[in-house]
């Protein structure tokens, strides 16, 4: 008889469905959420970057993804020869380029930290 009972207010205590309908909108504007904040900058920076490695010619300075500086001898549709020290030229592919360094770049002094000042007691 006690179970009997039990088993009876559980049964009207249960929460109500959700319809299909509202979960499907909740999903939505997850999506969405996620398509403005991640993924759509991301497809920004890639095209940016793709538009920065087909723009590259002859004579610019440029870094590497090893972190190797240098300058374009001869750029080619996939490869290209930069001269990394005076005499040394290096075959890279340009996939592997991070950056295109601009003479403003070059010749702007970077700042430099200063290390805090300890104070003793």
């Amino acid at each position: 008889m006690f179970i009997n009972d039990a088993l009876a207010q559980t049964a009207a205590v249960a929460a109500p469905q959700a319809s299909v309908a509202s979960t499907l909108i909740q999903l939505a504007l997850i999506f969405i959420v996620f398509y403005f904040i991640l993924i759509r900058p991301q497809q920004k920076k890639i095209a940016q970057h793709q538009a920065m490695l087909e723009a590259i010619k002859k004579g610019d300075k440029i870094i590497t993804g090893g972190g190797i500086y240098g300058t374009v001898t001869k750029a080619d549709e996939m490869k290209l020869e930069v001269e990394i020290a005076s005499g040394l030229t290096v075959t890279v592919n340009r996939a592997t380029i991070r950056d295109v360094i601009t003479d403003e770049e070059e010749n702007t002094p970077k700042a430099k930290k200063q290390p805090k000042a300890v104070e003793k007691k």
